[in-house]
Parts: structure tokens; sequence; C-alpha cells
């Protein structure tokens, strides 16, 4: 296929006209107003004055402002022609401490933005919790409190209960092998903990909070349509040594397996990665029942490959990543492959789980070094890569996948985490100084796509 970026051959008609295209954003990422209105403070706001921790020591108390200027991103989504943003629900702008008076302030900004939103003829898809986990339930141990399935699933009902009627697209949970990994095993992410005592047990309330998350909103709200999105990464072995093989196969089942089989009513991958044995400790009886859900879509988010060598030193799953800079191979700002097979292969091997009955990619994008030139953005090689993502997504299609959507990340540059401002995904350029938006070629480029 041609991966030319003016090819106007290419474009969403090949794709079905019951393809959903979108943009994706998160609260912590892009509202900032982190403690106007009575809002509380999250793990990420707490993580955040930490010194080193992010990127420069940045923090997302201002962000893109998106608290105060929802109206005009929301202008440039319908200006773009983009018919879906999909955002989150920040916990602590609707219960400040998690689990105890609900603000009515919080309901209020959600209620104008999905308002707007609709006004502006642009569906919202909401993804309930993304990262953003109150300070004060992390004092009672977060993730690894089997309280917090309680404390979650009113958190939905909450939000079921107030947006439901004009919201019918929702997401309970956004890339939880990313937040448990990250959050309570390497501590890079928020709350930093880490070890293996404090990721299973995460691990497991988190899984049992997904399907409990989904049955609420499934017994609210019984016409809406109702998913989950999870991170994947193809997974190659560097070499076809055994040793390398059977690394590459269990940080699959790390990366790709741990959270959609328990879903799926799969159970966990215990059986190829053996240290997940573990999590046995942690069950009731009738954990195996609670895990599944019978979900309307998998949303999935798909950056890169990943290749893996057999690790003696590495504790638990003797297997490493090699890093895509010493591949020598070409790279995103985040250190990334560019590897846009990677898409076709993850959508296959979703689609092979007859279980899930629909994919969406509900995050695809890329962070490159973007410059203004006389006001303008020329981010060719997002567009590229954009493009050739999507030209991998056709291809599963026309083999038989079933993928009906794909959502860009991001809308705008934002709050990366612990990279801070510095990788800038978005298709709309922030100056964080000004606040000024400056909308990159990319973007007119996804509007000439999906015109």
């Amino acid at each position: 296929m041609n991966n030319n970026s003016g090819n106007s051959a290419f474009n969403k008609h090949l794709f079905g006209d019951n393809f959903s295209w979108g943009v994706s954003a998160a609260a912590f990422q892009t509202e900032g107003a982190w403690a106007d209105d009575g809002k509380g403070e999250s793990v990420w706001d707490t993580f955040t004055q930490k010194k080193g921790k992010v990127h420069n020591n940045q923090h997302a108390r201002v962000a893109c402002d998106f608290y105060n200027r929802y109206q005009e991103d929301i202008e440039l989504v319908k200006s773009l022609g983009i018919p879906n943003f999909r955002f989150s629900i920040a916990w602590t702008r609707i219960i400040p401490d998690g689990n105890g008076q609900i603000n009515q302030a919080g309901i209020d900004f959600y209620n104008r933005v999905i308002n707007y939103c609709l006004q502006q003829g642009v569906e919202p898809w909401v993804t309930v919790y993304h990262w953003d986990l109150p300070q004060a339930l992390e004092l009672h141990g977060g993730w690894t409190n089997r309280n917090i399935i309680e404390w979650f699933t009113r958190f939905v009902e909450i939000c079921a209960k107030n947006f439901g009627d004009r919201v019918k697209h929702w997401m309970v949970m956004n890339e939880p092998s990313v937040f448990t990994g990250a959050g309570y095993f390497l501590g890079l992410h928020a709350p930093g903990r880490r070890g293996l005592n404090n990721f299973l047990p995460a691990v497991h309330h988190v899984s049992l909070s997904i399907a409990a998350g989904a049955k609420v909103l499934r017994k609210l709200l019984p016409n809406a349509v109702i998913g989950t999105t999870y991170s994947c990464s193809h997974i190659e072995p560097v070499s076809n040594k055994p040793s390398d093989m059977g690394a590459a196969k269990r940080a699959d089942a790390l990366i790709n397996r741990l959270f959609i089989e328990p879903v799926l009513g799969l159970g966990y991958p215990m059986a190829d990665l053996p240290v997940l044995r573990k999590l046995e400790r942690y069950f009731y009886p009738g954990d195996e029942d609670k895990l599944a859900f019978d979900f309307d879509f998998i949303g999935l988010q798909n950056y890169t490959r990943e290749i893996v060598a057999y690790s003696f030193f590495t504790p638990y799953i003797s297997a490493k990543l090699i890093e895509a800079k010493k591949r020598k191979v070409p790279l995103t700002e985040m250190g990334w492959e560019v590897y846009p097979q990677s898409m076709y292969h993850i959508l296959k091997k979703y689609g092979a789980y007859p279980q899930i009955k629909n994919l969406m990619i509900t995050e695809n994008g890329a962070a490159f070094k973007d410059e203004v030139v006389n006001g303008h953005v020329h981010d060719e090689k997002r567009i590229a890569y954009l493009q050739a993502n999507l030209e991998q997504v056709l291809k599963a299609k026309q083999e038989g996948v079933n993928v009906n959507g794909y959502f860009v990340w991001t809308l705008t540059d934002n709050f990366e985490w612990a990279e801070g401002y510095r990788p800038r995904f978005g298709l709309i350029r922030i100056d964080f100084e000004t606040q000024q938006r400056i909308v990159k070629q990319s973007g007119h480029w996804y509007k000439d796509f999906l015109s």
C-alpha cells in the first residue's frame, strides 16, 4: 500500500460505513484545575510533587487547561470532522476523597462537557478510570486493598446515573497492565510502589473491579455499549533459540494476556507465566466467576512491538526487552520502534479469541519533535505513522478481523505522565506557556482522511 501522506484514495470509506472514528484524551493529562471547585488530590497530583519522578519535575496543575477551555477544544474536534471524542472522568472531581461525599461541581463540569459535545455533533465516549486514583484511597492501600472493588463500583454507579442518559459508549478502565506494572511493581508511575507483593494484589483487585464496574454499567444502562481498554505490544523473540522463544512467551503472557484472559473467562495465564500462581493467595471463593464479563467491545491500544531475549538475571520472568535504540531502528520521541506491522499482528492475535465480539483501536499515535515554522507544524512523520498503522488495521479487517473503530492518541499535546511535556502526541500543538492551540498538518490530514 502507498505510504504517501497525499494519497487521497486512502480514506475512511475503505473501512465501511459502521466504523467509528475518533480521538482520545484523558482527564489528568489535559484538565489542569487540579484543586479547583472541590476537586480532591489524586495519586498523580501527589506523585508529581516528589522530586525526580517526572521529567524536569513537571506537573499537571494547569496541563492543557481543558477544564476552562473545553469548549474551544471540542470545537476543534468538530472543525476537524472527528465524530467521536473519548475522554475520562477524574474520580477526585466526582468524589474528592474517593468514597465520601459527592462533589456536585465535578458532576456539573462533566455534564457541561458532555452537553457541549452533543451540541457540536460530537459523540462522547467516556472512560471511567484513566489512572487518577484518589490519594485518600491510596493511603488505605489503593488497588492492593480488596475494598477498592466497592469503592470503584460506587464511582462507576455515580457516573452511570449522572451521565448515562446521554453517554452511549463506555470504557471501564484504561490500560490496567500499565498502571499496575509501572505504578505497583516498577514504581515509575504513581503511586510509586514496587515489588510483587504490591503488584499481584493490585492485578487481582483491578481485574475484579473491571468486571464489577462493567456489571454496574450493564444493570443501570442496559442499552449502553460497554467496553474496556488494554495496552498491547506485538512480541517477538530475538532469536529462534528455545530460551529466547520461551522468554517471549512469558513476556506475552505478562504484557498481552494477563488482564484480557480473566475477563474472557479463561483465568490468568499461569501455565505460561508460573509466577502468576502466587495470585491464588488473593483469591476468595467465587472469584473465578467474578472475573468474567461479556463486553460489547474490547479497546486495544498499540504503539509498537517488543523484541525479547532470555535473561537469567531478571526475576520472575527470566526475560528482558531489547531496547529499540540498541536495535538501530526508527524511533519515536518515546524511544519506541516505529513498526506499523505490530498493529496487524495484535489485531490478528486478539481477533482469534472467540469470546471477543468486537475490537476497537482506542489509542494509536506517535510523539515526534514538532517545530512551529511560520505558525505551522509540518509533522510528516506523524502522518506517515498514522497512515501506515491504518493500512495495517485495514489489512486485518479485510482478512476478517472484527475491528470497527480507530481513535488517534491524542487530540492535543498534553502531560505525558512520567515523561512530562517533552513527548508531543497531539494532532494539535499546545504552547504550554500561552495555551495557544495550532492544528498540526496531521490534524488537517486526519480531517481530509475523514471527509
